[in-house]
Formats: C-alpha cells, structure tokens, sequence
C-alpha cells in the first residue's frame, strides 16, 4: 500500500517522538536524572585490577590525590593511584573478616567491620598498627553495618544500620563512637525516617540497606547509597530526607563504596557483581 508522501512523514515523526518519550521516561523526564551538583549519569569509569573484585569501602587521600580502599571478606588496606590504578600498593591489617566501608581522620584509617566493631589503622613508616572496638558487647550482636562516615562536629564515627534490632522497615538507627571520649564507647545517635524514601521509590513496603554514606564537604548534606536499591539518597541535618536519585545499574551495578574530595568531587567505587571489571567513578562537582 502506498501512502501520501505528507502523511509518511507524519507517522515517521509520531514514531520518533514516542521513541523519544519511551527512552526518557514519563513526561520527557529522565529515569536516571543528575543532580545540580553531579552528572550522574556520565561520570569518569576507572577499571580497577582484579584483586579489588570485591572493593567495599573507600577513602580519599588528598595528599597525593589517590584512593584508599579495603576490600569485603580480606584484611588489606590497598592505595590506587587515580590516574594508574594498576600500581597500587596493599598492606595487611587483619586476617580474614567483612570489612565494609572506610574512613580516613588525621592520618588514621577506621575500618568498619559488619558487626559494628570499628579497626582503628595506623601507619609507622611501612609499618601497621591496628586497635579494635568492640560494638557486640553492648549486647547488640545481630545487629548488621555497612555505612560509617566521619561528623566533624561531634568528632566521632557515625554508624549507619542496614538491619538492627531496634529498626523496622520504616527508621534506620545510627550510632556514633567518639573519637575525643575518655571512655570508648558506642551510643545511639539519630533515626532516619525511611518512610519518604521508600514512597519517593514508589515502593512503599521496602526495607532500604545502606551500602555505603559520606559526608559532602561543600554542602553538609549526607550522601547514602543503597546498592540493592540503585539509589543515591541525600539527606539533610539529623538524617532528614530531602532528595531521591535512581541510578543507571548499567554504571552503578554495585556501587559499595562512596566518598568526596576536598573540592566535593564525588567517588563511587563497584564490585566486580557478575561481568567485567570493579570500578573507581569519578562525578565532578560541576558547580566548583
């Protein structure tokens, strides 16, 4: 059958325009939206060596612009050079374990274990020294982490649950350790409220896990993901909801690990997951 040449093109045209509205999502708008501050969804892809498979926990070392790193279930502290990640260099500090997130204070490393207890690392030449807390002890020996962050105004270490006893689906509990106490010690710090973000997902009846949170040294806002869930979520004072933003699984497949530079650069590192490389995700502060 042949049609009118003027009403080919206006098919072709609708089909475009739909094509493009699919692709974008409902309304124009995309699915994986960046934010004023970052690009989301077109960051910097470092592929990092094999032995970073299982990359879980992340640092920013200012001093010469390089990452730290440990790894989920081995004891070594790794340091990959941004610009050659191949030439890293990795010092034991414990024997097997589930390490999962990172924090660097005054030439200290905070490694969090998942059952809350936090190892202390420090380094004498090329020497290393660790100390361990011991979070069990309080009696909450279920209790499962895998998000630590540094609050600069209390001086502690701030533990973000991802399943403990004194949460349902609806708060996530944060406990802090601080770092100036004369007696060394955990205590409850504040309760998220997950409600908005399990309804900003449309997916009221979730439980949301952290992966992994930091603080953004620009705007003070906490950034938390959740790598089950593909999300970046920002949170305000007291961990008060205030931004959802869905992530490209194509970019962001297991995104463990999160941190910010000086500048409020944003990292985000990924496990391997089943196919092709962990990598190092380098989002610019666009603003800067």
């Amino acid at each position: 059958m042949r049609y009118p040449e003027k009403w080919l093109a206006c098919l072709i045209g609708a089909s475009l325009v739909m094509a493009l509205s699919f692709c974008s999502g409902v309304g124009g708008k995309s699915r994986f939206p960046d934010t004023p501050m970052y690009n989301l969804s077109s960051p910097t892809i470092i592929n990092l060596p094999e032995e970073l498979d299982e990359i879980s926990g992340i640092a920013y070392y200012p001093k010469d612009t390089s990452v730290f790193a440990i790894v989920d279930e081995e004891g070594f502290l790794f340091k990959i050079p941004i610009k050659n990640p191949p030439a890293f260099r990795k010092w034991r500090f414990d024997k097997k374990g589930d390490f999962e997130d990172l924090v660097l204070k005054d030439s200290v490393f905070y490694a969090l274990v998942s059952n809350g207890d936090i190892e202390s690392i420090h380094f004498s030449g090329d020497s290393i020294f660790t100390e361990t807390t011991d979070f069990a002890s309080g009696g909450k020996s279920t209790n499962e982490f895998e998000s630590l962050y540094l609050d600069e105004k209390t001086n502690s270490l701030v533990l973000v649950c991802k399943e403990c006893e004194a949460d349902s689906k609806k708060t996530i509990s944060m406990y802090a350790y601080g770092l100036a106490d004369s007696i060394k010690n955990y205590r409850p710090f504040d309760v998220i409220d997950a409600v908005p973000i399990a309804v900003e997902m449309l997916k009221e009846k979730i439980h949301i896990k952290p992966s992994s949170i930091a603080m953004n040294p620009i705007t003070n806002e906490l950034y938390m993901l959740s790598s089950l869930h593909h999300a970046l979520i920002i949170l305000g004072e007291k961990g008060k909801f205030k931004k959802l933003y869905m992530l490209d699984p194509s970019i962001y497949k297991q995104a463990e690990g999160i941190a910010f530079t000086p500048a409020g650069d944003l990292l985000i590192s990924n496990e391997r997951a089943e196919i092709g490389f962990p990598t190092l995700l380098v989002i610019k502060n666009k603003l800067k």
